[in-house]
C-alpha cells in the first residue's frame, strides 16, 4: 500500500470505494474486505489541521458508510463520534475567525478539506442532524455575510486570504475569489441545495440559494463560440471590475471548470425553483459538450480533471435537466469517449477517487448501461 492509505482522492479509501460500490452489484464482498481489514487496521487520523472528507477519520467514515456492509458497523460507531468532535472544533474555529472579521483561508470552508466536505460527509450518513444544521448555518453566513479587506473593500464572505494553490501568496495581499466546485464557492452551494433536496433547511437557506443562482448567472460570460464559461478565480480588482464580456473557456473540469460550477447552479436552481438560471446551467454544460475546443483541453481520464469528471457531471446534470433536453443522450457518448481515452492511454498508475485509476474505473461501472452503479456515492463529489 502507498503512503495515502487513508486519503480517498489519493490513496486506498478510494480504492475501497470502488471495490464496496462494485460489490453491492455483483456480491463479491471479497476484496473490499481485505481492503477494509487493512486500512481499518492503521492508525486513522483526526487532527484539525488534517482531517476531512478526503483524508483521515472522516473519509473512513464516509466509505465505510457507502459500503454499507454489517462488518463494517463497529467501525462507524467509532469513528462517528470522533468525526463529530472534528466538526464541532472546526465550527468553533470559524465562528472565531468570522467574528474577527478576517478573511478565510481555503481550507476552511472547501470540500476537499474544509466544512464543506465534512457538511457532505454528513449529509450521506444522516447521522448527525443537527451538526449538519450547524455546518448549513455557518455556509448561509459565508454567501450572505461580505468581508471588508484593506479597510475599505468588501469581498463576499467566500473570499479566501490564500492564493489558488492553497496558501498566502505575496503577490495576492488579499488573497481571491474561487468559483471552483473542488475549492470554491460552487461547493458550499451545492451542499446547500443537496441539503435542501434532502429537507435539510436552516433559516437563509432559501436566499442564500437565491443569491447563488444570481451570482453565478452575472459572472458567467460568452466564450468565443457563445458558450457559457467562468472564470475559475478571479482577484480583488477583477471583483471590482465586474464580469468580463467574454472569456477563454477554461479546462471542463469537475474541480474547477464550467461542467462543476454549472452543476453547482443547477442544483441551486431546482433548490429556489428558480427556472431560468437552471436553464442557464444546463445551455453552459450542453454547450460545452459541443465544443471541441473545450473537450481538446482535457488530457487525461481522471475525475478531477479529466474524462470521467466530465462524464459524472454530464449524467448527474442530465437526469436533472428539464423535459426534452438533449443532455441525457449525450452520457452514453461521453462514455464511449472517455473509453476510447482508455483505449489509447492507459489508466493512472495510482490509487485514489479524483486522480487515480480507482476513479475512472468507478465511472466507468456508474455509467454502465447494462449494470449502473447507485449516484450515492457520489455526494463526496457534491453530484448527488
Amino acid at each position: 500500500m502507498n503512503d495515502h492509505v487513508h486519503e480517498l482522492g489519493t490513496g486506498v479509501v478510494g480504492t475501497l470505494l470502488r471495490q464496496a460500490v462494485a460489490a453491492h452489484a455483483d456480491g463479491a464482498w471479497e476484496a473490499a474486505h481485505r481492503t477494509a481489514r487493512a486500512v481499518v487496521a492503521r492508525p486513522v487520523s483526526v487532527h484539525l489541521d488534517e482531517a476531512s472528507l478526503y483524508r483521515g477519520a472522516p473519509a473512513l467514515a464516509y466509505t465505510l458508510h457507502t459500503a454499507g456492509h454489517p462488518a463494517y458497523r463497529s467501525a462507524l460507531e467509532t469513528l462517528d463520534g470522533a468525526v463529530a468532535d472534528l466538526v464541532r472544533a472546526r465550527l468553533a474555529a470559524a465562528r472565531a475567525r468570522l467574528a474577527s472579521g478576517q478573511l478565510p483561508r481555503m481550507r476552511e470552508y472547501d470540500l476537499i478539506s474544509g466544512l464543506t466536505g465534512l457538511g457532505a460527509d454528513l449529509l450521506h450518513r444522516r447521522t448527525r442532524p443537527e451538526l449538519l444544521r450547524d455546518v448549513l448555518r455557518y455556509e448561509v453566513r459565508l454567501l450572505l455575510e461580505p468581508v471588508t479587506v484593506d479597510g475599505r473593500r468588501r469581498v463576499p464572505g467566500w473570499w479566501t486570504s490564500d492564493g489558488p494553490g492553497g496558501g498566502p501568496v505575496e503577490e495576492l495581499p488579499y488573497g481571491h475569489g474561487n468559483f471552483g466546485l473542488a475549492h470554491g464557492v460552487a461547493g458550499p452551494i451545492a451542499l446547500l441545495a443537496l441539503s435542501a433536496r434532502a429537507g435539510m433547511v436552516v433559516p437563509g437557506q432559501h436566499e442564500a440559494l437565491s443569491h447563488a443562482c444570481r451570482l453565478l448567472q452575472q459572472w458567467s460570460s460568452r466564450t468565443p463560440s457563445g458558450a457559457a464559461a467562468w472564470p475559475e478565480t478571479i482577484t480583488p480588482d477583477g471583483w471590482y471590475t465586474g464580469p468580463p464580456v467574454s472569456t477563454a473557456p477554461g479546462r471542463p473540469s469537475w474541480c474547477y471548470g464550467t461542467p462543476g460550477i454549472a452543476r453547482a447552479l443547477q442544483l441551486a436552481a431546482l433548490a429556489c425553483g428558480h427556472a431560468p438560471a437552471q436553464q442557464h446551467a444546463e445551455d453552459a454544460v450542453a454547450a460545452c459538450l459541443a465544443d471541441p475546443s473545450q473537450l481538446g483541453l482535457l488530457r487525461d481520464a481522471t475525475v478531477c480533471h479529466g474524462w470521467a469528471g466530465l462524464a459524472l457531471v454530464a449524467a448527474a446534470v442530465a437526469a436533472d435537466a428539464v423535459p426534452g433536453s438533449l443532455l441525457p443522450a449525450q452520457v452514453p457518448l461521453l462514455r464511449e469517449q472517455l473509453a476510447a481515452h482508455l483505449d489509447q492511454h492507459p489508466p493512472p498508475g495510482t490509487d485514489g477517487l479524483l486522480t487515480g485509476s480507482d476513479g475512472v474505473l468507478l465511472t466507468l461501472h456508474t455509467l454502465d448501461p447494462i449494470q449502473r452503479a447507485a449516484p450515492a456515492w457520489q455526494t463526496c463529489l457534491l453530484l448527488s
